[in-house]
């Protein structure tokens, strides 16, 4: 045994000097960085180069914000969870294995045997995150939209649960999920308006639905994006609001969280553009909170609902449509027909709206390009009366409209 307490002291002894002699190269190589980059770009214009004092400033700013980054990521990890998608095999789609086009035995030339054709197949994955400590999940409807399929979520201690579908947003990408259990770990929710062009921010999710809790850091690279976003092809969905960012997200990352350096979420990572480099796209966290308020009080997420389609106005639109208003929304219909520009028995329809109508302002707020009418009706609650200000052959016309419930068909 005095062997034994010996071999283990050298190696407690062994490690301390490790970690001290890498902690003294972290911050050589910080210096030599801070240095090194300071003078060639002073050096490049001439300007006089940082002191002795202000590069140990800088050393301490890169010490504290690499250990808020390390804390964070310990915090919030445990109330993230990998969402694993299945589908019994005789349920498959073309569509459910577009992951993988190399399937080759997906679609047998024989026909299934009852027993192949009830086994459970892995189509995809996505992330969750707990938002309530009685197993409450808040994730991207596009992940769990398949009714056909079932889910399970892995947490990170790597307990695998079986998970229901509890709401799905009928507007946003948004659902909840529920599992059995209580005392999870629960994330902090943000605010909105705190949100900053230029903060550090980090995304946690299961990247390519393998890669599980995958963490990645950014900045918040914009605010109040209108994008559309669209899964294998499928119809595009507008996301209002959004928030961009260049922290990298991959598929798999849909529904999870991206935190801010307190630890609080600040939005749900839902979206990513293929056509530009580190271009993510995530729904601010009060849409997520709302839902899952929603959940808790009506067992469902509750969404107003006016009644119009419509064309964001823009001044080359706008000249399209002869018309002379160049901001707003015009109320038009599409080619299908299933898209009527006041739908029948609506708010709209029963305020009077009509097809042509251009809406000016809602509650004296005008609709842009940036502040869509879709984003100030989606603030408030079924049974809420606002104020329209439209634009109808040339005359200004004030209706009032009261919201009612979205109840999809």
């Amino acid at each position: 045994e005095p062997i034994q307490t010996s071999k283990f002291r050298s190696f407690v002894v062994i490690i301390t000097i490790s970690a001290l002699v890498a902690l003294v190269v972290s911050i050589l190589s910080a210096y030599a960085v801070i240095v090194l980059s300071d003078r060639l770009t002073r050096f490049s214009t001439g300007a006089p180069t940082l002191s002795d004092s202000e590069v140990q400033s800088r050393i301490v700013e890169l010490i504290e914000e690499e250990s808020a980054t390390i804390a964070v990521v310990e915090r919030v990890t445990p109330a993230v969870v990998s969402i694993v998608i299945k589908k019994q095999r005789g349920l498959l789609t073309p569509e459910d294995l577009s992951y993988d086009p190399y399937d080759f035995f997906a679609f047998p030339d024989e026909p299934f045997s009852t027993e192949a054709s009830a086994e459970l197949v892995e189509i995809g994955g996505g992330t969750g995150f707990f938002v309530s400590e009685d197993g409450l999940i808040a994730t991207n409807r596009h992940v769990v939209s398949d009714s056909d399929a079932s889910y399970r979520v892995v947490t990170n201690d790597g307990r695998e649960l079986d998970a229901t579908v509890v709401a799905l947003d009928p507007f946003q990408d948004v659902a909840i999920l529920l599992v059995e259990g209580d005392s999870f770990p629960t994330i902090t929710f943000g605010v909105d308006e705190r949100v900053m062009i230029g903060q550090t921010v980090i995304a946690i999710g299961n990247s390519l639905s393998e890669f599980r809790n995958t963490v990645t850091k950014g900045v918040v690279s914009g605010l109040n994006r209108r994008i559309v976003a669209s899964d294998q092809g499928a119809k595009g969905e507008v996301i209002e609001r959004a928030i961009q960012t260049d922290a990298a997200i991959n598929p798999g990352n849909s529904g999870g969280p991206l935190i801010n350096l307190l630890g609080e979420v600040i939005a749900m990572n839902t979206a990513v553009s293929f056509e530009g480099e580190s271009l993510g796209f995530a729904i601010p966290i009060g849409e997520v909170k709302r839902a899952v308020e929603d959940v808790k009080e009506f067992g469902r997420i509750v969404r107003p609902w006016l009644g119009v389609r419509y064309i964001v106005l823009t001044p080359e639109i706008a000249k399209e449509h002869q018309l002379t208003q160049e901001t707003g929304a015009l109320i038009a219909s599409s080619d299908r027909e299933d898209e009527p520009a006041v739908y029948a028995g609506s708010p709209a329809a029963l305020a009077g709206f009509q097809e042509g109508d251009v809406i000016i302002s809602v509650d004296e707020v005008a609709i842009t390009e940036t502040v869509s009418l879709s984003s100030i009706v989606s603030r408030r609650r079924p049974g809420d009366t606002l104020t329209f200000t439209i634009l109808r052959n040339g005359q200004s016309l004030f209706l009032p409209v009261t919201l009612a419930e979205y109840e999809p068909n």
